[in-house]
């Protein structure tokens, strides 16, 4: 199995179909293409990752570069780090996928997710010759740091100051993942009254009916505690979802409204204008249209987000999944800082989430199905094999919906995504395209 850069990182079966000798490589290639010297590895808990770690650092070094392993963060503290000392970085995380996947997400120095012509020169020579390793004293080294969460924690909390949210009731869902160690300090320094659950990682039940990916059991937690709020982040901590105090699920699309109009109330939304991606809700665009704000769309991914924020200029950005972008703020995702966003407005607002949150924009019934196939051959597209199908639905739907056909970035499936009036016609209209997908790649 040929491994590439997806939508975000590498990912695969651990050890199986990204396996060690694949992460020996893509250290090297990684140093060679981005001509580091310096390279900080993190990694989510997961049970394959110390085994990806040593592989990576190992590969990394033999070029010469001087590793250090960082141990269990989130992707967005690991960013930060190396945006503080302008180094570069590798997340070793399969990010919402089950504990058995992982992969690699790699950050050009200064914590900047990598371009494509950076992703390409990786691919290159990872895949290309083997790699003349270095000998005597060109030969790198490999060193344990220590306080990498202790410093993320100091980073977040100077964001939003010492006991900001004293009062606020929030329960946080940690997926059993990378922000296990690190949301419950920073709300206990921010004066929160918390609840935390999901928070004892195992290596294997990391997003586990838990976190961004599943919500559910925060939401029952928030009412059983009579909490105002809960932030349920993904398994390496770059996305969040929010929960309001009725159980109420608040994705991300409305997060970003939310932000965009508060943001633009104090003058602080640049030009005006939100970027998000072909996943935002049709409600959004018209919500946002109505309050007079352009929208910028982009391909899925939060790099492409990153891609039109730094050239627009644009102040914040995001995902219906749950990444937001402050680049104000951070160099990537980060879901706790979106998550202590939130908080702060609700706090400000003086009103409940759940009506702020009813208030900003009206959802389209969106229906998001899956079919699982092998990936599609090289230069074939998904939306040339169904574009008689697809310009069927459109036409049926009119400027009442909306359809989305596209293969995933992380996982060999292809997304099937319909909005509609009625949630009856999202469904059959998704499973008709569903089947169109199953007998075309049959």
């Amino acid at each position: 199995m040929t491994l590439s850069f997806g939508t975000d990182g590498v990912r695969g079966l651990a050890i199986s179909e990204i396996t060690p000798l694949d992460a020996v490589a893509l250290g090297a290639a990684s140093v060679d293409a981005l001509g580091c010297d310096r390279l900080l590895i993190g990694r989510d808990p997961r049970v394959s990752g110390p085994i990806l770690e040593a592989a990576l650092a190992s590969g990394a070094s033999a070029r010469g570069a001087r590793v250090e392993l960082l141990g269990m963060l989130p992707t967005p503290a690991l960013a930060h780090l190396a945006a503080v000392e302008g180094a570069a970085a590798a997340m070793i995380t399969a990010s919402h996928n089950p504990f058995a996947d992982n992969g690699v997400k790699v950050f050009a120095p200064g914590g900047t997710k990598l371009d494509d012509a950076a992703e390409q020169r990786i691919e290159a020579l990872w895949h290309g010759r083997s790699p003349a390793w270095r000998s005597g004293a060109d030969v790198g080294s490999i060193t344990v740091g220590d306080g990498a969460v202790d410093r993320y924690v100091e980073h977040v909390v100077g964001v939003f100051g010492e006991r900001s949210l004293s009062g606020a009731r929030i329960v946080l869902d940690c997926a059993n993942g990378a922000m296990t160690a690190a949301a419950p300090a920073v709300l206990a320094r921010l004066g929160a009254e918390i609840t935390v659950i999901h928070a004892s990682p195992d290596g294997r039940n990391i997003n586990e009916r838990c976190g961004a990916t599943d919500p559910s059991s925060m939401a029952a937690e928030i009412v059983r505690v009579g909490a105002d709020l809960g932030l349920a982040f993904d398994g390496d901590g770059d996305r969040v979802i929010a929960v309001d105090h009725t159980g109420a699920v608040v994705d991300g699309d409305r997060l970003i409204a939310l932000s965009a109009l508060d943001l633009r109330s104090r003058g602080e939304l640049n030009g005006d204008t939100v970027v998000v991606t072909v996943m935002t809700n049709l409600g959004f665009h018209r919500a946002m249209a109505r309050a007079g704000i352009s929208v910028v769309t982009t391909a899925v991914g939060d790099r492409n987000v990153l891609v039109a924020l730094e050239q627009g200029g644009f102040s914040l950005g995001g995902e219906q999944s749950g990444h937001l972008i402050y680049p104000a703020l951070a160099t990537t995702g980060d879901g706790l800082l979106a998550g202590l966003v939130l908080a702060e407005l609700v706090r400000r607002s003086g009103r409940p989430l759940a009506d702020l949150a009813g208030e900003v924009l009206v959802s389209y019934p969106q229906v998001l199905q899956n079919v699982r196939t092998a990936r599609l051959p090289a230069g074939v597209a998904i939306t040339e094999l169904l574009a008689d199908e697809i310009a069927a639905a459109e036409s049926e739907l009119g400027d009442d919906g909306r359809v989305l056909v596209r293969a995933s970035g992380t996982e060999a499936l292809i997304r099937v995504m319909v909005e509609a009036p009625t949630q009856h016609q999202a469904e059959s209209t998704a499973a008709h395209l569903c089947a169109a997908v199953s007998q075309k790649l049959s």
